[in-house]
């Protein structure tokens, strides 16, 4: 399991490689790659500044990895997340996750984003034409963590 946030961009194909290496048993790898878009809510976005808390932030991450390692059939997880400022089409996140199976890989990566979107200690700011502004929690990414609390019912 490896969790990191960072200034600097990362490389996919490079860390999908990492993930797999030396492991024959990995008969799936999933992967969900985030980007800044240039319009949200309805207003141009001319950049975005992650901001997080260092310490907490790794370690919900870690938490949120080690529930899906608890519920799925996965070999391993990776989280990278990166902080500061981005412009558009750059990359904010990479969740990839390689299991025997595909079904396990698809869930538990969804899992992870779903949570980390919701419980992890991540504060976006957008540049607007109109200003700054932040970007409170949606709606939609509430109702997307419920349904694993469903689950388990």
């Amino acid at each position: 399991m490896t969790v990191r946030v960072q200034t600097e961009d990362f490389d996919l194909s490079a860390e999908v490689a990492r993930l797999r290496a030396a492991n024959p048993a990995i008969g799936a790898v999933v992967t969900f790659l985030g980007t800044v878009r240039d319009i949200n809510d309805g207003a141009a976005v001319a950049e975005m500044e992650l901001e997080h808390y260092p310490g907490m932030t790794e370690k919900a991450l870690e938490d949120i990895v080690a529930q899906a390692k608890t519920r799925w059939d996965i070999f391993d997880a990776l989280v990278v997340h990166r902080v500061g400022p981005l412009k558009p089409l750059e990359q904010i996140v990479l969740v990839a996750v390689t299991a025997p199976h595909r079904g396990e890989a698809f869930a538990a990566c969804e899992f992870i984003i779903d949570y980390l979107k919701t419980q992890a200690p991540f504060w976006k700011k957008e540049q607007t034409p109109e200003g700054a502004r932040w970007v409170d929690a949606r709606v939609t990414d509430d109702r997307a963590m419920q349904k694993w609390n469903k689950e388990n019912q």
